[in-house]
C-alpha cells in the first residue's frame, strides 16, 4: 500500500462507470426506437477492487504513481450482445462517439486466447467533470455475446480461486466449454433472422396490447362508459383466444372513438 486515499482516487472512476452505463443504455433505447432492433442486449459496469488493482500493478510492474496510466481497466464497462455480428456494429458506434476517445482495440474474438477467452476490448479515454475540474480517466469497454460472457464469468471466478494457477484438468475442461460456447454463438448466428423476426413479432404484439388498454382507459375519462365496458369485454375474449388480428382491429376502433371524442370536446369548448 502506498498510503493513498483510495476513496478519493477511485471517485472519478466511479463517475465514469455510472455515466458510461447510462450513455450506452440510452444508445440501446434510441437504436431500438430508430431501427426496431438494438445490437446491445444489456450493459454492466464496475470499478476494479483495490486488491485487484494492487495485484495487477504487481504483475505488470506498475509503480504506485503510475496507476492512472499503467492500469487501463480500473473503470470497466461490459456490453453484451445477442449475436457475434452485433459486436463489430457496437464497436463502430463507439468509434463514432465524440464524448470519448478510443486509444486502441484488442480483438480476442478473431485472435482468441489459448484459454478459450473471446471478447472485443476497447481502451478509451473518458473526460469526467469533477468538483476540482476536468479529469481524463482510462476505461476498458468489453463487448461480447451472452455465451462469451457466461464463460468469461466462470473462468474469472475459477482463476481467482486458484490465483491464476488453474489445474491442467480444469484448464482443459474450460477450453472445451469455450469451444461449446463458440459453437452456440455460431448456431445462433445461423438462425439470426428467424430469432429477430420472432422477437419483433413478440414486441409488436406487446405494443398493440398496451395501446388498446391505454386507449380504453382514456375512453373511460371521456365518459364513454358503455363503450369502455364493451371494448373491455371484447378484449378479454380476444385475448383468451390470442386473436391478435382481432385485437389490432379493436385498437383501430378504440382509436377512432378517441378521435371522435376529442373532436366533440373541442366543439364543446368553442
Amino acid at each position: 500500500m502506498d498510503g493513498r486515499d483510495w476513496g478519493t482516487f477511485l471517485l472519478p472512476y466511479d463517475q465514469a462507470v455510472e455515466e458510461l452505463k447510462v450513455k450506452f443504455k440510452t444508445m440501446r433505447a434510441e437504436l431500438k426506437k430508430r431501427e426496431e432492433y438494438a445490437p446491445i442486449e444489456f450493459v454492466t459496469g464496475r470499478v476494479k477492487k483495490i486488491s485487484s488493482i494492487l495485484d495487477k500493478a504487481k504483475r505488470l510492474q506498475v509503480s504506485p504513481d503510475q496507476l492512472e496510466t499503467g492500469i487501463e481497466d480500473i473503470a470497466g464497462i461490459r456490453i453484451m450482445c445477442q449475436f457475434v455480428e452485433d459486436i463489430r456494429r457496437v464497436a463502430e458506434y463507439i468509434r463514432g462517439r465524440k464524448d470519448l476517445t478510443v486509444l486502441y482495440e484488442k480483438d480476442y474474438i478473431t485472435n482468441y486466447k489459448d484459454s478459450g477467452y473471446r471478447s472485443f476490448h476497447m481502451i478509451v479515454e473518458y473526460p469526467v467533470q469533477t468538483a476540482l475540474g476536468l479529469k481524463i480517466v482510462l476505461a476498458e469497454i468489453q463487448i461480447r455475446t451472452l455465451a462469451m460472457n457466461f464463460w468469461a464469468t466462470i473462468e474469472h471466478s475459477l482463476s481467482y480461486k486458484y490465483r491464476e494457477s488453474l489445474p491442467d484438468e480444469m484448464r482443459a475442461r474450460l477450453k472445451k466449454a469455450a469451444e461449446a460456447a463458440f459453437v452456440l454463438d455460431n448456431e445462433m448466428s445461423s438462425i439470426r433472422l428467424e430469432i429477430l423476426e420472432a422477437q419483433k413479432k413478440f414486441e409488436d404484439e406487446a405494443n398493440i396490447v398496451s395501446k388498446v388498454l391505454t386507449g380504453m382507459h382514456r375512453l373511460y375519462f371521456y365518459h364513454k362508459i358503455s363503450e369502455t365496458i364493451e371494448a373491455q369485454r371484447r378484449f378479454n375474449e380476444l385475448w383468451e383466444q390470442h386473436d391478435m388480428e382481432g385485437i389490432k382491429q379493436l385498437h383501430d376502433e378504440v382509436k377512432q372513438m378517441l378521435e371522435s371524442s376529442t373532436k366533440e370536446e373541442d366543439r364543446d369548448e368553442q
